[in-house]
């Protein structure tokens, strides 16, 4: 099931979209929700199309965990060895933003970069999860992008600013509960023209080895998001760009930057 946050009329509220084609294409419809995703709920039936709502960040996190350098080539590329446990960093809430929001350049910056990403999309409240829970307490899948300010990540020691701005954090179009996400096709491109492409098989560290590194620190709520990390292609974003990034099996995140006002 693939699961959209929107709003409508000034309500927002969770919907079931079914239909094949894209957030444009005027196919899909939202069949809205009775309650929220992370418990027992019921569809409606009341149907719109998804075209003629406002799309959300799929999920409202209480917190966004990401991983630094999960895939080796990525690490390398920024002249990095993959680190011997994983790099672990917060984005704050205000980051995220959803698909056909803007990401705002960082007045701070001179170099943005798009970063390609699966997000995992926890379901329940969970602690110390088990290798053999840890697919039981997963909601589902998204896109993500994490942005960054890559001049200011490598002069500062701490990525707090680099990667915790305001809009750094597009997710969406919609949380998938049902694809494997172990092999899956992951892509970004800008204007249209590919920058990364590469597969989730790539991880180094799968996202078994990910929820379990992370609930052995931290409590994760429903809601939380979990960022695995960026194959190769990383590359600088501009005023007026598109980005968009694609993962096989789920949908499309787009975004236009746009000079922060």
């Amino acid at each position: 099931m693939r699961i959209a946050r929107f709003s409508i009329d000034g309500n927002v509220a969770f919907g079931a979209v079914e239909g094949q084609g894209t957030v444009e294409s005027g196919d899909l419809v939202l069949d809205i929700i009775k309650g929220i995703p992370y418990a027992d709920f019921e569809l409606s039936g009341t149907k719109v199309p998804l075209n003629k709502v406002r799309l959300l960040p799929p999920v409202l996190p209480n917190k966004v965990v990401a991983i630094g350098r999960n895939y080796a080539e990525h690490a390398a590329e920024l002249g990095h060895e993959v680190p011997e446990a994983p790099i672990s960093f917060f984005k704050p809430t205000t980051s995220v933003i959803g698909s056909g929001d803007a990401i705002e350049y960082p007045s701070f910056s001179e170099e943005l970069h798009h970063e390609a990403e699966l997000a995992v999309v926890i379901g329940r409240m969970c602690r110390e999860v088990p290798r053999e829970r840890v697919r039981d307490v997963i909601l589902g899948y998204t896109c993500a992008n994490d942005v960054t300010a890559r001049d200011v990540q490598k002069r500062e020691k701490q990525w707090a600013r680099a990667k915790g701005f305001d809009t750094s954090c597009p997710l969406g179009p919609w949380v998938e509960t049902d694809v494997d996400p172990h092999d899956l096709t992951i892509q970004a491109t800008v204007n249209g023209e590919q920058r990364q492409l590469g597969r989730t098989s790539d991880m180094v560290r799968s996202i078994e080895d990910l929820v379990v590194h992370i609930t052995e620190a931290m409590t994760l709520l429903p809601g939380d998001v979990i960022l695995t990390g960026t194959p190769a292609g990383v590359g600088p974003l501009h005023v007026g760009d598109e980005v968009a990034v694609t993962i096989e099996g789920i949908g499309t995140l787009t975004n236009k930057v746009i000079k922060r006002g």
